[in-house]
């Protein structure tokens, strides 16, 4: 209720068309694109602040209506058609992500005009089952930073000289040949992060960046081969399917080749990826990844000789490692190819005889069921860590057998006084054995 002799306060007149420009900007970025567009009726000053914008995102929410009588290919048409004819002005960024229509019309005439525009950021989303070819055009974006392609089909023209700014490349279900990627890549001298996601036709990878940083790879993979990257100190590896093994790249020069690596996932696949008989695995590697801080190792089950012999050599090998996680496979079936030998189990003991991790805080390991090598490795773990805070063990099994494990990881030796291992059942909130 207002004061008896307050007066009603009223906006000065014209208030939005007299915000100063870079305020209207502001506004207008942070708005979705059919807003931005819908505020030209606000005042003269607003009519065509939308068409300067330098980054837009088209994308299902433009033309989706109520008003199903215009179908999407024509709305999406209409749509491209005057950002053509009205955007004036650098674009820095732009998104397309389409994902419900059967055709795409004019994007060829799209990607020309960011050509011309100064694109800085490209994303480029389509749907399943219609890949989308890159023009020509594309390859003349030099101005180009950040590229992300969805179901694209992509062939480098001879004359393609590179992308000289390019820092982050991220190609997801994308089809392009092996001469045609390592000749991408290899051309972008600046390129720091690279994802490659379920990549068609490459079956061969060689990766020449030397200032790369950032690896993610998922797929199904013949050979790859770091052939030089200096800088790279994130890996993410994860093979869908055990094809061939990986000729002269094999387990141990995979794994020279990246000396700066500080973070690592890795899973099943990517053993057998690497690796087809146990002795093709060493105690450890030649060179020690002194920089490996995070490891992190998925479907991996330490009943089977192969993958208990690769993790075991990954974490011998990485003294100054201050993470490490284990996650065991959802299904055991058909996974124990060659059982873990009583001898081999026997000897991890003294084989970690020499190492101390000294920076190692954090330990997770899930899907124990108990096995030897599980808790010869757990009991090491506890053993060899001075400053251990935290180990985390997340069981396989329950009822009589869990308790059995539980018992058994109480009566280890910690090296740390801090140490406190929690074991979490499903069942219950968790059990703490500090």
């Amino acid at each position: 209720m207002m004061p008896p002799n307050s007066k009603k306060q009223s906006l000065p007149p014209n208030v939005l068309g007299n915000l100063p420009e870079n305020v209207i900007d502001d506004i207008l970025l942070r708005l979705p694109l059919r807003d931005a567009v819908r505020t030209c009726i606000l005042s003269k000053n607003w009519r065509y602040k939308w068409c300067k914008l330098p980054r837009l995102k088209l994308d299902q929410t433009l033309w989706e209506t109520t008003n199903d009588l215009i179908p999407p290919t024509v709305k999406i048409t209409d749509i491209i058609y005057q950002l053509l004819t009205l955007h004036v002005g650098h674009i820095s960024k732009f998104i397309l992500s389409i994902f419900d229509l059967i055709n795409c019309p004019k994007i060829d005439n799209l990607i020309y005009f960011l050509s011309r525009n100064g694109i800085q950021h490209l994303v480029l989303q389509f749907p399943i089952g219609n890949p989308y070819k890159l023009p020509s055009s594309f390859f003349t974006c030099l101005q180009l930073r950040h590229v992300t392609l969805h179901r694209c089909i992509l062939r480098t023209p001879p004359v393609f000289k590179g992308f000289h700014r390019l820092l982050s490349l991220e190609l997801s279900q994308v089809t392009i040949c092996t001469e045609f990627l390592g000749r991408f890549i290899s051309r972008c001298p600046l390129l720091e992060h690279l994802l490659l996601e379920y990549v068609d036709n490459a079956n061969n990878i060689e990766v020449n960046a030397p200032k790369l940083r950032s690896f993610v790879f998922t797929g199904n993979l013949h050979f790859l081969h770091l052939k030089c990257v200096p800088l790279l100190a994130k890996v993410s590896h994860e093979s869908t399917a055990s094809l061939l093994k990986a000729g002269k790249n094999d387990f141990v020069n995979f794994f020279n080749s990246i000396p700066a690596l500080e973070h690592l996932h890795w899973n099943y696949n990517s053993f057998r990826f690497m690796v087809t008989g146990p002795g093709e695995v060493p105690t450890r590697l030649p060179s020690a990844l002194n920089c490996l801080k995070h490891l992190y190792l998925s479907e991996i089950c330490l009943e089977e000789r192969v993958e208990l012999l690769c993790a075991l050599c990954l974490i011998r090998s990485s003294p100054n490692l201050e993470e490490l996680e284990i996650k065991g496979p959802f299904d055991l079936i058909g996974k124990l190819l060659a059982p873990v030998l009583w001898s081999a189990v026997d000897e991890i003991p003294a084989s970690f005889s020499d190492v101390t991790y000294t920076h190692l805080r954090a330990v997770k390991i899930k899907g124990v069921a108990g096995a030897w090598g599980e808790m010869q490795l757990i009991k090491v773990l506890l053993a060899k860590s001075p400053v251990l805070v935290r180990m985390v063990i997340e069981p396989d099994v329950v009822g009589d057998q869990s308790l059995k494990v539980l018992a058994k990881i109480t009566k280890f030796q910690r090296a740390s006084p801090k140490a406190e291992v929690v074991y979490n059942v499903d069942a219950y909130p968790g059990y703490n054995l500090a």
